[in-house]
Order: structure tokens, then sequence, then C-alpha cells
């Protein structure tokens, strides 16, 4: 699977936690920004994984983030970090 390919998958993940209204705003928001990111054209895809990767870590350890949302959020991240140079 080719990188923008990887990309566009965890962006549309991103895009169904941002919808998600049993999430909190501010999770919600940071998977938007995370998505935004993703989706950013001409950037290198290692540049736009690293930031969205960046977003996702800091609310990661969210406690108020339900456990679908990290585990799906877990999932994306582990997507992003498969994208190398």
């Amino acid at each position: 699977m080719s990188s923008d390919a990887k990309l566009k998958q965890v962006a549309e993940i991103m895009a169904r936690v941002a919808e998600d209204t049993s999430v909190p705003r501010n999770i919600r928001r940071a998977a938007n920004e995370a998505r935004e990111a993703l989706l950013k054209s001409g950037e290198d895809p290692v540049v736009r994984a690293a930031s969205a990767i960046m977003i996702l870590d800091e609310i990661s350890n969210d406690p108020n983030m339900p456990v679908h949302t990290r585990t799906t959020i877990w999932n994306a991240l582990s997507i992003l970090e498969t994208i190398r140079e």
C-alpha cells in the first residue's frame, strides 16, 4: 500500500472520529486537525504523517476518551508509523 493510500485511509478514520458525538469535543477537534494535516497537498507524505502523529499522540492519553476511540486512534497511529522515507 502506498504512503498516499495510507494517509487517505487514516484521514477517513479521523473523519469518523471527528463526527462521533460520543467523543469529547477536544478529541474531535484534534482528530479534525490530524485529518487536515494528512490531506495537506504539496507536503511530503512523511512530514504529513509526522504532523498527524504528533497531534494524535498528544490526545491518545486523554482520560476522557472513550475506549473505542482510543483503540481507533492507536490503530491510526500504527498505520502512520509505517510511513517512512
